[in-house]
């Protein structure tokens, strides 16, 4: 076996994979098409499709739906023509994209499009975001999305949903990052942006249009290992307003409980926030957000009382380092002066990981209080989760009996 590893990711394999693609839906005399063809860019001259899949050695193919629709009882797919991640302009590749930076993308996309109305920073790696905020300006949410967790956004995908600024590219030409994807860039930002040679500036114009995908379904498949398929109609989140979710209340043994406290409007907006990030969040998940910002994401876990104690950790750890390098400018995991670190942990206990005041989100109902006990004990305030498990009364007794609120969606948000 080669020894030189590093050429392993510098290998662009020349996919075997057909220019057109159609998927027929078959059902008595009707037939139903998706018509697709593949997509590539002229990079140095040189047609290029993606640089791999999901490793170096899979050949990977990307592409758009260009024809044809489908329609299963009353619902739609999106229709042909309405092109984001599948029609992207590369301003400079760098090493030109692979499939993960594009799935990347379409993640931070997935989630971007319910926050049209507000500056929106989301950093995503490995197909979960690891950084997520909305703010007043682009340069504010993306210094908290990154701030919120430095070391996960290390060669991350950066997605925004306003023309990127000359303070944002700034900010963003200081770290490492793999994507940037924006709607445009202003003056003088692109520029900026291309002192790094190796980062993948992608601009998808139809992001200032991204609404409009709010509520839009496509089929999803899943191959499984003997050539099978899973089609299932993607995720729309039902509770999108304010007004969509449910003051937390349930029937057992003939009695009613009722959760005693309303949240108040910051409540309601970090709900909101958080419900609508966990949308694009890998299951088992449970995460904490609070005034907007993302504080702890525990993704992928098997048990729902593990993932509450995996995000409250990383609250601890990524406020740990922030406070660290905004200090003294270094990686917590490199400060050797013990009374600065210890200064700094003491900090970070007193504000419990900046979870004081936070909001619990949860894909799927809590089976036991023990979950959403982890949050109380920190001082979160408000929760969000589908309800409907056999012990909700439990987990409203533990909120009431905490002084915090909690709503139910009325609808689970698993992504697998």
């Amino acid at each position: 076996m080669s020894q030189d590893l590093k050429q392993m990711y510098k290998t662009i394999m020349d996919d075997h994979f057909p220019s057109k693609m159609e998927i027929h839906f078959i059902e008595g005399d009707r037939r139903q098409t998706l018509i697709y063809e593949k997509v590539d860019w002229i990079i140095d001259n040189v047609r290029k499709g993606l640089r791999y899949g999901e490793n170096p050695g899979q050949e990977a193919a990307l592409y758009r739906l260009v024809n044809g629709n489908l329609v299963l009882g009353e619902v739609e797919t999106i229709q042909p023509g309405q092109y984001l991640v599948s029609d992207i302009e590369l301003l400079q590749s760098g090493k030109h994209p692979g499939k993960t930076n594009l799935t990347d993308a379409d993640n931070a996309l997935n989630i971007l499009r319910y926050f049209s109305e507000t500056p929106a920073a989301i950093i995503v790696k490995h197909n979960n975001p690891c950084g997520a905020a909305i703010s007043d300006s682009l340069e504010q949410a993306y210094h908290k999305a990154y701030m919120a967790d430095r070391v996960a956004a290390f060669g991350g995908c950066i997605a925004v949903n306003r023309p990127l600024d000359k303070a944002t590219a700034e900010a963003i030409a200081q770290q490492y990052a793999e994507v940037i994807v924006a709607p445009d860039f202003e003056e003088g930002a692109f520029a900026i942006l291309a002192a790094r040679k190796n980062l993948r500036v992608i601009r998808i114009k139809a992001i200032e249009k991204l609404q409009s995908f709010v509520a839009k379904r496509v089929v999803e498949f899943k191959t499984l290992i003997d050539g099978g398929i899973i089609a299932q109609w993607s995720f729309v989140p039902q509770a999108r307003s304010h007004t969509d979710f449910l003051p937390a209340s349930c029937e057992y043994r003939g009695q009613t409980y009722k959760i005693k406290r309303l949240p108040t409007a910051a409540e309601y907006a970090d709900i909101r926030f958080g419900w609508l990030l966990e949308s694009g969040i890998t299951s088992n998940s449970v995460i904490y957000v609070k005034n907007g910002v993302s504080v702890g994401i525990g993704t992928g876990e098997q048990d729902r009382v593990g993932v509450a104690e995996i995000a409250r950790d990383k609250a601890y750890r990524k406020l740990a380092d922030r406070y660290c390098f905004e200090a003294h400018g270094i990686p917590y995991h490199e400060l050797s002066n013990e009374e600065e670190k210890k200064d700094i942990d003491d900090r970070v206990r007193r504000e419990k990981g900046g979870l004081i005041g936070a909001t619990m989100v949860s894909d799927a109902f809590f089976p036991f209080r023990d979950g959403v006990d982890v949050g109380l004990r920190e001082g979160v305030t408000a929760v969000v989760q589908p309800g409907g498990a056999l012990n909700d009364h439990q987990v409203i007794e533990a909120c009431n009996a905490a002084g915090a609120t909690m709503v139910f969606t009325g609808q689970r948000s698993f992504k697998h």
